[in-house]
């Protein structure tokens, strides 16, 4: 599947006339729950040559892409884009810059924008993107319309949330590397459901134990209770100035 991902990114870069800078896993692959039916979730950030950002008008800033065939669901957006996202701790975005599954990149670039991310990071911002989307998949928890997605879903904005409010940095992308927020009673129980769900079609609407669905009801709650707790940051224009015209040149 690498092959047919980096066969896809090479004939967007032709057809574009762009560069991409560098290409991840996004969605439940990378998250580390996947489904046999999964879509391969691909995102990218490229660039113009130096000329496209010359122009006096606006341009279309993003590309998509999906072919059904082959579960492939690809969307890239310009590095202008991604900074000015970025600069306001945009969450999908920070998802991309720290994907354990890397199909393409500058590293050097890549690196800059991850240091720019860690250094610029808004807990504010973060956390009620994660906490919100949370709360939302939370009504379904035990009810007919949950199926093992939604149950991971909320568990995973639950905890992302959880982490900004305890540690006030970007949360991990690894569903597990966030199981230190919780008690290791639990940790099994999830690996089990984890193992379960990577046999089964993403509307699956397998059991899940109470006590699993008690446990993010309780995250949750303990999240809209810290809410007011944290505190705003401001990021430096001038940083995110400097690693867009070093790109540009590149």
């Amino acid at each position: 599947m690498k092959t047919k991902i980096l066969n896809k990114l090479s004939e967007i870069e032709r057809d574009k006339n762009i560069e991409i800078l560098f290409a991840v896993e996004s969605g439940s692959r990378a998250w580390g729950f996947a489904s046999p039916d999964s879509d391969y979730d691909i995102r990218f950030v490229y660039k113009h040559k130096k000329d496209w950002y010359l122009n006096l008008w606006d341009q279309k800033d993003s590309i998509r892409f999906m072919t059904d065939n082959d579960l492939l669901d690809g969307s890239g957006w310009d590095v202008r884009k991604a900074l000015r996202l970025l600069a306001k701790s945009n969450a999908s975005f920070t998802g991309w810059l720290f994907s354990p599954i890397v199909y393409k990149a500058d590293y050097d670039f890549l690196n800059d924008m991850r240091q720019l991310a860690n250094e610029n990071f808004n807990p504010v911002s973060g956390f009620y993107h994660f906490h919100s989307m949370s709360k939302n998949f939370e009504e379904t928890l035990g009810s007919e319309k949950m199926t093992l997605k939604s149950f991971f879903y909320a568990i995973r904005t639950a905890l992302c949330a959880n982490w900004i409010y305890k540690n006030e940095s970007i949360p991990p992308v690894l569903f597990k590397e966030m199981y230190t927020l919780i008690d290791s009673t639990y940790h099994s129980k999830l690996d089990e459901l984890i193992d379960l769900k990577s046999k089964r079609i993403e509307k699956s609407n397998d059991p899940v134990e109470s006590e699993l669905i008690h446990l993010v009801k309780a995250i949750v709650n303990e999240n809209n209770s810290a809410k007011n707790q944290l505190v705003n940051k401001k990021p430096n224009p001038t940083d995110f100035n400097h690693l867009f015209l070093k790109t540009l040149k590149s």
